[in-house]
């Protein structure tokens, strides 16, 4: 039997080609040996994309960016909660602050992206001699742990161990993590069949080191902008193990949700840089919950969840805003959160006016108006009918734009503007050759695949048609969430957002995240998947690293 080992801390690299590691002297009573792994030299860094939301900011200490209003350079504006107690803390906390507030501290062009995010590695991470100091140098406090963290240390620790020593008879075998890998039933992968890995496929993967980095990204700010902060991110690690004297040319993405739309545009500058990307959870088309979230508020509820689920929502809708006057003033001039507006490639109409009438003791619906009726954007630029996305009114509480020469309304288009260039021409249809993607399409995961205005006939025998819906004039916003309508000068009307209607995972639904079907190489569909959660999804995090050894086999 082999003498026993303890673990190390992980050898650094240095810039002759060498590895250096520290410890410590022991007692001579202590017979344990240490235990330095030597990594192999060639290496593929694998960086997690976060979506939107899931990077941390802060108030900019960049002097070229302008003052945050209610910050100093450098204090933490927004990090998204860890656990239950965080939660709470952050809903009462955003709950209390007016629009003013929300406009002042979450102005993207005053905001920056904050590594000092909590990072809560395992207790096993030190027998694996895993150090939060190294992690920390590999930007993972640049995002929200409780949705990557399984993701990061997963992907550490699988990628990184593939083989090792029987103690009972010292020949080679899988570590277990892999065994599981190829033993998960396609069909949680949302496929009959899949083409499975092989040994020597993994022998070839274990002739890799997988560094696995982070890449957080300003969110409010246009995608574009992200995408060429992502690609100095790659070029740098890329230089950074080249001039270690390893050899390193190319990097694989993971991205969630938004962060999908991030590395696209990316790779499309970049694209021999990249060996591949695993898509999770993408909005690829755009998601109506955008619209719903900025014109209506944060929602509150879902037809999908039980009591615990629905008292997280209403946690979140206290953070983001469950009222349009507090979405608003933080969302209808930030083009990231309009790039996940249903762009140009989003399957319509999806807004429609909706009239219930009650026939035989039942609710009857009927949809009256179609919307949009050409191309989306001139929808969001339309800032005069009653379902208008944007109420100039509410845009701007603090007076960002009160003295500027195009004010509020111009901030809007412009943003806007942004948000159209960037899926027309920036995106379009291109995918990475070499790229692999999975979503939720899960009746019982409630999402948005179109958004609903609502009102009841009244009594009085009204008849409504297209031309008077649309041409009905807004008289104000009912509590707690909803728009007052005039109909014809006369008919006072009602409407509110309907609930969730398709399957998904919650937040995209599956006509957005099927998005990518014939443009890249597999598609997974998938059941039970939480949007927020997908990474914290065991088979999602079985199915990234299956697809990880399949790009790996692309190197010569």
């Amino acid at each position: 039997m082999a003498d026993p080992t303890r673990p190390l801390p992980n050898l650094v690299p240095q810039p002759d080609g060498s590895w250096t590691g520290r410890t410590v002297l022991t007692p001579t009573a202590l017979k344990t040996r240490g235990l330095f792994t030597m990594p192999p030299s060639k290496v593929v860094p694998v960086i997690v994309v976060p979506g939107i939301m899931g990077s941390n900011l802060r108030a900019a200490k960049d002097a070229r960016n302008p003052p945050n209003q209610d910050l100093k350079r450098g204090e933490a504006v927004w990090h998204a909660p860890n656990g239950l107690m965080e939660g709470i803390y952050a809903a009462r906390t955003w709950k209390g602050r007016d629009p003013i507030a929300r406009q002042n501290l979450l102005n993207g062009k005053a905001l920056e992206v904050d590594d000092a995010g909590g990072i809560f590695l395992p207790l096993e991470a030190r027998n694996h001699g895993l150090l939060e100091k190294e992690v920390r140098n590999r930007h993972w406090g640049e995002i929200h742990w409780a949705s990557y963290g399984n993701l990061l240390y997963g992907l550490h620790i699988g990628l990184n161990h593939t083989f090792e020593m029987s103690p009972l008879d010292n020949v080679r075998v899988l570590c277990r993590h892999w065994k599981e890998v190829m033993a998960c039933e396609p069909a949680r992968w949302g496929v009959r069949s899949i083409d499975g890995i092989t040994e020597k496929e993994l022998e070839k993967h274990a002739g890799y080191y997988f560094p696995v980095y982070a890449c957080g990204y300003n969110w409010l700010e246009s995608c574009e902008d992200s995408a060429a902060r992502l690609r100095k991110r790659i070029e740098e690690t890329i230089k950074f193990w080249t001039d270690s004297k390893r050899e390193c040319s190319k990097v694989i993405l993971v991205t969630h949700s938004m962060g999908g739309l991030v590395a696209r545009a990316c790779a499309k500058q970049i694209p021999d840089r990249i060996l591949g990307v695993v898509h999770g959870v993408m909005p690829a088309l755009g998601a109506p919950a955008a619209y719903r979230r900025i014109a209506c508020g944060t929602e509150s509820w879902s037809p999908s969840n039980g009591s615990v689920d629905n008292t997280k929502a209403e946690f979140i809708a206290d953070i983001l805003g469950e009222r349009p006057e507090l979405t608003m003033p933080v969302m209808a001039t930030a083009p990231g959160p309009l790039q996940l507006l249903p762009n140009h490639l989003y399957p319509g109409p999806w807004l429609h006016v909706c009239m219930l009438s009650r026939v035989n003791n039942k609710d009857v619906a009927r949809d009256v108006v179609h919307l949009p009726a050409g191309d989306p954007y001139d929808l969001y630029r339309d800032m005069e009918s009653w379902y208008r996305l944007v109420d100039p009114a509410l845009v701007d509480p603090a007076g960002h734009f009160r003295n500027g020469t195009r004010g509020a309304r111009n901030a809007v288009l412009d943003a806007i503007d942004r948000a159209e260039r960037f899926h027309r021409h920036t995106l379009d249809t291109y995918y990475h050759p070499h790229t692999h993607a999975f979503y939720g399409a899960d009746p019982a995961h409630k999402s948005f695949g179109a958004v609903r205005w609502a009102a009841r006939v009244p009594a009085s025998g009204s008849v409504f048609t297209e031309s008077n819906l649309r041409q009905a004039r807004m008289s104000g916003y009912r509590k707690p969430v909803g728009r007052r309508v005039t109909v014809e000068g006369k008919t006072e009307l009602d409407f509110v957002p309907a609930r969730q209607d398709i399957g998904g995972d919650g937040t995209v639904p599956q006509q957005s995240g099927a998005g990518p079907r014939g443009k890249v190489r597999q598609l997974f569909e998938m059941r039970g998947l939480d949007h927020q959660e997908a990474f914290n999804d065991e088979a999602a995090l079985l199915l990234t690293q299956h697809l990880v050894v399949k790009l790996v086999q692309e190197l010569p």
